[in-house]
C-alpha cells in the first residue's frame, strides 16, 4: 500500500474541509491494508482514525480502533517500542476526550513503563507525558498524583534549550492544582516564576501568559488584596481579548473581575463586569447552540 498517497489524499479532505469524505475514506484504507497484509500501513491508518473520531467526538469509534491496532502490535511483539508508546498516548487522549477517565490513566501509565525502559533520561517526550498524565489526574481529583506529575513534567522542561514559554506553561498548570489542595502559596509562588519567564519574551508575549496573569489575580484574590487581583485580571482580559477575541474565558474573567469589585466594595464596577460576563457568555452559549 503506498501510505504517502493515503496521507497526500487524507490532507487534501482536511485542506478542503471536506470532512464527510474523511470516514469513508479511513474504513477503506484500513481494509486494503488488512487485505495487503501491510501490517505498518494498517497501525498508521488507526492511528490517523483514533485523532480523527477524537476530533468530531466519535469515541466508540475511537475506542474501537484504539484496541484493534493495541492488539495487533502485542501479536506483532511491538510492545516494547516507540510506535506502542505512542500509540497508547493516542488512544489514552481518545479515552481522555470522552470521559473513559480510568481507561486513560491505565494507559498513560503503561507509556510511562515503555518511555522508562527506551527512552534517555530526560527526553522530552517525558515532559509530554507526564504533563497529560497531571492534567487528566487533576479531573479525576487525584491532585496529589496530579502534582507529582506536574513536577516530573517540570524537571525535564527546565534541562531544554528555549524552554522558557513551556516551563512557565507547566508551573502556570502546577499553580491551579495547589489551588485545588489548599496551597494558595506554592501556587504563587509557581505563578511568580510563571510570569517572569513569560515576560522574558519581552514584547512578544506568550498567548499563555494570560493564564500565568489570571492565576496570579486568584492567589491575589483568596489573600485578599483586590487591587492586585482586579490589576492582574484586567491584564489577563487584555490578552485574551487580544489572541482570542471575546470568547469564553473573556466571559468568565469578567465575572471575576466583579467578583474582585464585589470584594473592593466597588459596585459600581461589579455591576459593569457582571453585565459584560453575562452578555459575552450569552452570545458565546448562544453561537454553540
Amino acid at each position: 500500500m503506498d501510505i504517502d498517497a493515503f496521507f497526500a489524499k487524507l490532507d487534501s479532505y482536511f485542506d478542503k474541509n471536506e470532512t464527510d469524505r474523511i470516514d469513508p475514506f479511513l474504513v477503506a484504507s484500513l481494509e486494503k491494508a488488512k487485505e495487503e497484509e501491510d501490517y505498518a500501513a494498517y497501525i498508521s491508518i488507526c492511528n490517523e482514525m483514533i485523532g480523527f473520531y477524537r476530533s468530531v467526538s466519535a469515541f466508540e469509534k475511537a475506542y474501537r480502533a484504539s484496541e484493534d491496532v493495541l492488539l495487533l502490535m502485542e501479536e506483532l511483539k511491538m510492545e516494547d517500542t516507540e510506535h506502542f508508546a505512542t500509540t497508547l498516548l493516542n488512544a489514552a487522549t481518545a479515552y481522555s476526550a470522552g470521559g473513559e477517565y480510568v481507561q486513560s490513566i491505565r494507559l498513560y501509565r503503561q507509556a510511562v513503563q515503555i518511555y522508562d525502559r527506551i527512552l534517555p533520561q530526560g527526553d522530552y517526550r517525558q515532559a509530554g507525558l507526564y504533563n497529560n498524565m497531571s492534567i487528566l489526574l487533576e479531573k479525576m481529583n487525584e491532585n496529589e498524583e496530579a502534582v507529582e506529575a506536574a513536577k516530573k513534567a517540570l524537571s525535564v522542561i527546565e534541562k531544554l534549550p528555549d524552554n522558557e514559554a513551556q516551563t512557565a506553561t507547566t508551573l502556570t498548570n502546577l499553580a491551579l492544582i495547589y489551588f485545588k489542595l489548599s496551597k494558595n502559596e506554592e501556587a504563587k509562588r509557581c505563578l511568580s516564576r510563571a510570569l517572569a519567564l513569560f515576560e522574558q519574551g519581552g514584547e512578544n508575549l506568550n498567548e499563555h501568559y494570560s493564564g500565568a496573569l489570571a492565576g496570579m489575580g486568584e492567589a491575589c484574590y483568596r489573600d485578599g488584596e483586590y487591587e492586585k487581583s482586579l490589576s492582574y485580571y484586567e491584564k489577563a482580559l487584555k490578552l485574551v481579548k487580544q489572541h482570542y477575541g471575546e470568547n469564553m474565558s473573556y466571559g468568565i474573567l469578567c465575572e471575576n473581575c466583579a467578583a474582585v469589585c464585589g470584594g473592593m466594595g466597588d459596585a459600581g464596577r461589579q455591576a459593569d463586569y457582571a453585565q459584560k460576563a453575562r452578555e459575552v457568555i450569552g452570545r458565546v452559549q448562544g453561537t454553540a447552540q
